[in-house]
């Protein structure tokens, strides 16, 4: 099992008895100067609060399991505007919004992507960029995220 997977694993329920949803988390090994970092999501916003309390709690969860042997620091958060998706379910509400994506190989002969998500298919996403259509599957993707729009370039439904 993933480290991700396991920690996950381990903090869920506890995150959702404070009400909140486990958006998705990342751990960015850098010897003592390791990151876990959680983001955290709720219908009315994720608070300072809500991240203190969050933390509180998940602290007190990896003190007592010991997931990471090495030291490393906590950051809980929201998703933010910009928010990374971490997972397939997460893709089709953003349908229609400009996306940044990373793959891990090079997919049509690039490995980075901006364009807008004109389909999310069961194994992959159909990306605009440039005029030209890119299938990427999820399996490739090492990094997505929304890009905010705002004034007038905000989707207009």
């Amino acid at each position: 099992m993933v480290l991700e997977d396991k920690i996950e694993a381990m903090i869920k329920p506890s995150i959702e008895a404070l009400g909140f949803e486990l958006w998705g988390l990342e751990y960015l090994p850098a010897g003592n100067h390791s990151i876990l970092r959680i983001y955290l999501d709720k219908p009315a916003g994720i608070t300072v609060d809500d991240c203190a309390e969050a933390s509180h709690q998940i602290s007190a969860i990896l003190e007592v399991e010991d997931p990471i042997s090495n030291a490393y620091r906590l950051e809980v958060s929201s998703p933010g505007l910009d928010r990374q998706l971490f997972k397939s379910e997460q893709y089709p509400t953003y349908e229609g919004e400009e996306m940044q994506v990373r793959t891990g190989s090079p997919v049509m002969g690039r490995r980075k992507f901006k364009g807008k998500m004109l389909e999310v298919l069961p194994e992959a996403i159909v990306l605009e960029v440039d005029g030209e259509e890119y299938e990427i599957p999820f399996d490739e993707i090492e990094k997505a995220n929304v890009v905010p729009q705002f004034g007038d370039n905000r989707k207009k439904n």
